[in-house]
């Protein structure tokens, strides 16, 4: 299993816009050969430790395999999603990691 934490950082104030595609999105992302989980989250309130802040947002998955990832990535929504999405974002770090 492969999990990915996807750190984005939306341009000041447009954290709602790039969401909106991005719950659009999910169903088809869901319905994926290799997808386990895969959804977004933000800050919760009130914050009790660090906050990432109001642009920024946390995607979180799951994949069967690295494979399955790379499929995901190179799916024609997430490409489009991309497209969609591209000016609105300061900053994008993903990190693939394994199960321990």
């Amino acid at each position: 299993m492969i999990h990915v934490l996807a750190i984005i950082t939306a341009k000041p104030g447009m954290r709602d816009q790039i969401l909106t595609h991005f719950r659009a999105n999910v169903p088809a992302v869901r319905a994926e050969d290799g997808c386990i989980e895969y959804g977004a989250a933000v800050d919760a309130e009130p914050a009790m430790l660090a906050q990432w802040g109001p642009d920024t947002f946390v995607v979180i998955e799951k994949w069967e395999s690295r494979e399955a990832l790379k499929a995901h990535a190179a799916a024609p929504h997430m490409v489009a999603y991309g497209a969609k999405t591209k000016e609105m974002i300061a900053e994008r770090v993903i990190h693939v990691m394994s199960p321990t």
